[in-house]
């Protein structure tokens, strides 16, 4: 699964830890996360993450 970068803040969204505060399971890709989630540092939406190269 790739992983995604907030590109405002850097927070790096790795679907093998999920984001269990955010209530996102270990596992989850970055796709199946729901669309009204926020980065857990800056608090901006999906539409501002960009896969990592």
């Amino acid at each position: 699964m790739k992983r995604y970068v907030c590109e405002p803040c850097g927070y790096v969204y790795d679907p093998e830890e999920g984001d269990p505060d955010g209530g996102i399971e270990p596992g989850t890709a970055f796709e199946d996360i729901p669309d009204d989630w926020v980065c857990p540092i800056c608090g901006l939406g999906k539409d501002v993450f960009v896969e990592e190269e």
